[in-house]
């Protein structure tokens, strides 16, 4: 099997379309991680040549001129089916049109190659259950590589792809990137649209994207569009280190990875500060109540003419969200409303807060059970605790890749409040990328 390696960016007018978009798709073609769930060649290349001529005769259009760009199975894309990784979905007919992130990506000049693994339906966040079988994580195809936004990681992580859409509820996107060693962007609530995608819980889902580098993923949203972030920032910029209990049961290697994103900002002159986020676990509570009915409720149809069509893990979790008592999703709203607004008082002043994206590095696939400093977990809950509290209130998360020894690790900047500054994020991020990379 071909060692993980990041593919590079591609800047604009600097490499050839065709040659481009033909490399990324033999790369997908020789897939052996599960990441693929079917190729979009024939238009894929038809559309490098008509970028190859626009790019000789005007230039390019920006950064993404050019570059392949996969697309998780929950995002429609014209012409081809969206499956959801479900047996459900296994006759579904081809898209009739883009989702608009779609949409926005080939304005842009990105070309869209493939559609990419993801858990069914994006009900879990191991990437191991699907109709198409598990994703599995190129640095090591005995372990998950996370999900729901599985396939999107793995391409990225692989080398297939610099850049890849994904779908983030509780951490869909950053856990997949934290367990494959990617940049993964959640922005922030309601920025991009989310017509045209599986939805799993309306009141969490945010469109997400997953990066070969900072730069990348930059470059893609500022192409999406609804505004990452000024230019230039004034200014110190500080970022709270935080050490609740919540955030400080990780596994060892976790825990060091976020103190050497933490040294690294230091290092390059960034203000970092130790702080407590109060409230956190009252937040996170807030979660399964929220997505629970929503969850069901938009399956409990498909569920009642087709359950035998599940993957039985799935049906299984889906069946324990039937009986949410009344008036629990709306207490559960007013209350995460009530706890993000605190939490923002206490953090004004700060830029960001820098945290782990996962209790644990990615495990054996199939594991459901592990443990966490010295406690008992199930995996899903060591992927998502972490991760979910940047869907609960709103505000935009990234998952930077932390250099070192064995398995991935991922730290995690969230910003601050529904006007944080994505762009700053990813300026953060490529400062700890570039420091643990070297050190």
């Amino acid at each position: 099997m071909p060692s993980p390696r990041t593919a590079p960016a591609v800047p604009a007018g600097l490499r050839d379309p065709v040659e481009h978009v033909t490399e990324a798709l033999e790369r997908l073609r020789a897939d052996p991680y599960g990441a693929v769930v079917s190729l979009d060649a024939e238009r894929a290349l038809r559309d490098a040549a008509a970028l190859r001529t626009e790019l000789h005769r005007d230039g390019p259009r920006g950064p993404l001129h050019g570059v392949a760009v996969g697309v998780k199975d929950l995002i429609d894309v014209a012409g081809m089916p969206t499956r959801a990784g479900s047996a459900v979905r296994a006759e579904a007919a081809p898209a009739a049109r883009d989702a608009p992130v779609v949409a926005r990506l080939r304005a842009a000049g990105a070309v869209v190659v493939a559609k990419l693994h993801t858990h069914e339906f994006g009900l879990a966040p191991t990437g191991d259950v699907a109709a198409e079988g598990p994703a599995r994580n190129p640095h090591d195809p005995a372990r998950i590589a996370g999900g729901s936004s599985s396939g999107s990681a793995v391409a990225v992580a692989a080398g297939y792809l610099p850049l890849a859409l994904g779908t983030d509820t509780g951490g869909s996107v950053r856990i997949p990137a934290a367990l494959c060693g990617v940049v993964g962007l959640k922005p922030v609530r309601g920025a991009l649209p989310s017509a045209g995608t599986v939805r799993l819980a309306p009141s969490l889902d945010t469109v997400g994207l997953l990066a070969a580098d900072p730069g990348t993923a930059l470059a893609a949203r500022v192409a999406l569009g609804a505004g990452a972030g000024p230019e230039h920032r004034p200014g110190v910029v500080r970022v709270g280190l935080a050490l609740d209990p919540y955030w400080t049961a990780v596994e060892p290697e976790v825990r060091t990875a976020v103190h050497r994103a933490a040294a690294a900002l230091d290092r390059a002159g960034i203000d970092v500060t130790e702080v407590t986020t109060p409230g956190i676990e009252e937040l996170a509570a807030c979660y399964m109540p929220i997505l629970g009915p929503e969850a069901h409720a938009l399956h409990t149809r498909t569920l009642a003419r087709r359950g035998g069509d599940y993957q039985p893990e799935s049906a299984a979790g889906l069946a324990l969200l039937a009986d949410a008592p009344p008036g629990e999703h709306a207490a559960a709203l007013r209350t995460a409303r009530d706890l993000t607004a605190r939490l923002a008082r206490h953090l004004a002043g700060f830029d960001a807060v820098l945290t782990p994206v996962t209790r644990v590095r990615a495990t054996p696939l199939g594991a459901r059970l592990v443990d966490v400093d010295g406690e008992r977990s199930t995996v899903a809950a060591a992927l998502l605790e972490p991760a979910l509290p940047a869907n609960l209130t709103g505000w935009p998360a990234v998952s930077v890749p932390v250099a070192g020894p064995g398995r991935p690790a991922g730290a995690q900047l969230i910003g601050i409040g529904p006007g944080a500054d994505e762009r700053l994020l990813l300026g953060l991020a490529a400062l700890v990328i570039g420091d643990t990379a070297s050190g």
